[in-house]
């Protein structure tokens, strides 16, 4: 699951605000563990409890720092945390273009802001179905934070291969469910053609009409986690109401 960029970022902060840490992960990359100096911690003490906004942002070792694009990227690459490996530009080059690779070969990916389509592309790559649909909730710690144009500027900033990846991520997603969308209904089209051919074959034959298909019905008709018109299928509902709350930051 992705998710947008300064939302996730403000989260996180909020996370850590309130005593989060975590000193028990070993960020391993090829066999070994940073060391000190790859790696400088942004407090000292058991943990970073209380810290402002502003201390957050100042760190600049702070792992929340395009946290998506490095946990989707192949941090071999780059010689992992040794930032004397290769100049930063080419770092981040490779460390952006290895996340994209790697989201695009995924066979799902969700995000947040789109949590009805995410369920559906779900439900369809894997042949599942949930129970009940998922729920929009966009009143999150995040949201709830009052930030000036500057420190929202200043946040994309730090995090800029992760809005990059994150506008990538979105294109591709929709793209994703676009398509699916339409084969969905090219499957319910041929599902009656076939249905109206055999009723016909019923009829020329004499033979009284019964139902050829039992069941629940085509793949458009859905009980749990359902995609129907009107509800989420144009979506000029809360879904795309995230996007213009985290602009509004």
């Amino acid at each position: 699951m992705l998710r947008d960029p300064v939302s996730r970022y403000l989260s996180e902060w909020k996370h850590v605000q309130r005593g989060a840490t975590w000193k028990t992960a070993l960020h391993m990359c090829d066999g070994r563990s940073p060391t000190q100096d790859e790696l400088p911690t942004c407090y000292s003490g058991d943990d970073w409890s209380g810290v402002t906004l502003t201390d957050f942002m100042n760190c600049p070792s702070n792992l929340a720092n395009n946290r998506q694009v490095r946990m989707l990227a192949d941090l071999s690459l780059v010689g992992c945390y040794n930032l004397s490996s290769m100049n930063e530009s080419q770092r981040n080059h490779i460390l952006l273009s290895s996340a994209m690779s790697n989201l695009k070969n995924m066979a799902f990916y969700g995000l947040t802001e789109f949590q009805r389509k995410t369920q559906y592309l779900f439900e369809r790559t894997f042949s599942l179905r949930f129970i009940s649909a998922f729920t929009q909730i966009n009143s999150t710690r995040a949201a709830n934070v009052d930030l000036s144009e500057s420190v929202r500027r200043h946040i994309e900033e730090l995090n800029f291969l992760d809005v990059q990846l994150y506008e990538y991520a979105k294109d591709l997603f929709l793209q994703r469910f676009q398509f699916t969308r339409q084969r969905e209904h090219q499957e319910v089209r041929l599902k009656r053609r076939e249905e109206r051919r055999w009723l016909r074959e019923q009829r020329e034959q004499g033979r009284p009409w019964q139902p050829k298909y039992r069941g629940g019905g085509d793949r458009g008709e859905r009980a749990g986690g359902g995609f129907e018109e009107g509800t989420d299928g144009d979506f000029p509902t809360t879904t795309e109401d995230y996007t213009s709350q985290v602009a509004r930051w």
